[in-house]
């Protein structure tokens, strides 16, 4: 029972960052508590040269913090996340044996020398140009990431996932519930208050567009109704749950496709208001929710997720294959990911396998194919 409560007021608190970013730090405490974790950091990397930033983090050593953004992300296990589906807790044991990270340079140099085992990682959110991660960082002393440590994750990761998206749509530092309404009115995405009924309360300027153009949205009596039934029911279900609570959303309803007649996308997102910082909004317009609403963005997989997923390639063997392509051959490769010659010689033994390739060159001819925008 103490541990559902805890769990209630740290999805919460997850929801309260979607309005203000400054909670992430605190509610990233939170949530490494929750996993029994040591650090946390959500971060985003970059699809074309796989580097990170990080945007908030807890327990982190600023000068190590420092160090894997300058160094060591290109050494890390984990680094080519994009072909990873989102949601799925991975951890580096995942994808390597235990010895093989070990041995490596982002074991040796960067973990251990902190006391720390290992990470597990979940993809929020990913486009063709970038991906939203959560990691939680272990501790040596507690062991690796484990089944215990992977069912807390998945608890909170629909809503992790929900936050982050809502609050990449509306872009605000903070909106105090004494204006929300008004601060909201200028966003470029629709904006929907709505009550445990399905009725509208408020509308920004671009959702009363929506409801105009009537190609996904419409007010039928004063109630949001969707073009789309199976959405309209999931929209209903979604605003009668709403007024139980944060945990009562719980997993549906995080995306929710909206297409208009002439095959425009558009995707919308559901905010509680009925705890935490924003009860305060939802009170003051009889609201359980918001609903925001936005074109979605093109789902088109990055090259590197489509080269994984068409050879069936680990994260560590498309590591070795972008390095062969960006470094050139074994030692080099070697060097540069902080592994031994030996097993690099032994990841490429399986890329020439599943790619069909007989040398370096054609490694490096079959991922500028890949890489060609012409490739469909």
């Amino acid at each position: 029972m103490q541990q559902d409560e805890k769990l209630s007021h740290l999805i919460g608190d997850i929801y309260d960052c979607a309005l203000d970013s400054a909670l992430w730090p605190d509610v990233l405490g939170k949530i490494t508590r929750f996993a029994v974790g040591q650090s946390a950091a959500l971060l985003s990397k970059d699809a074309a040269s796989g580097t990170g930033d990080v945007h908030y983090h807890f327990g982190c050593d600023p000068r190590y913090l420092r160090l894997y953004q300058e160094t060591y992300w290109k050494f890390d296990p984990l680094s080519p996340l994009f072909f990873v589906a989102v949601g799925e807790v991975t951890s580096t044991r995942d994808y390597m044996p235990d010895e093989e990270f070990r041995e490596g340079r982002f074991y040796r140099e960067w973990l251990q020398p902190q006391g720390l085992l290992d990470t597990a990682s979940v993809v929020l959110e990913k486009s063709l140009a970038s991906c939203a991660v959560l990691t939680v960082i272990r501790k040596e002393a507690s062991g690796p990431v484990d089944d215990e440590m992977r069912r807390r994750m998945r608890l909170i990761i629909p809503h992790l996932r929900r936050a982050v998206l809502i609050g990449k749509a509306i872009d605000l530092r903070q909106a105090e519930a004494a204006t929300f309404a008004d601060t909201l009115d200028g966003l470029s995405a629709g904006m929907f208050l709505i009550d445990a009924g399905g009725r509208i309360v408020h509308a920004n300027a671009a959702g009363h567009a929506i409801l105009a153009a009537g190609d996904c949205l419409s007010a039928v009596g004063g109630r949001l109704v969707a073009r789309s039934a199976a959405v309209d029911q999931a929209l209903r279900a979604v605003f009668a749950t709403a007024a139980d609570g944060d945990a009562a959303v719980g997993i549906g309803g995080i995306a929710m496709p909206l297409i208009s007649p002439d095959g425009e996308r558009h995707v919308a997102h559901i905010l509680p208001l009925t705890s935490g910082a924003r009860r305060r909004a939802g009170i003051a317009y009889t609201a359980v929710a918001a609903l925001f609403v936005h074109k979605a963005a093109v789902d088109s997989p990055s090259p590197s997720e489509v080269i994984a997923r068409h050879f069936k390639l680990t994260p560590t063997e498309l590591r070795v294959l972008f390095a062969i392509v960006e470094v050139g051959g074994g030692p080099e490769v070697a060097e540069a990911l902080g592994i031994a010659e030996s097993t690099v010689k032994t990841h490429l033994g399986r890329l020439y396998q599943k790619t069909g390739a007989g040398r370096h060159a054609d490694l490096v001819k079959l991922v500028a194919e890949f890489s060609s925008p012409l490739v469909g």
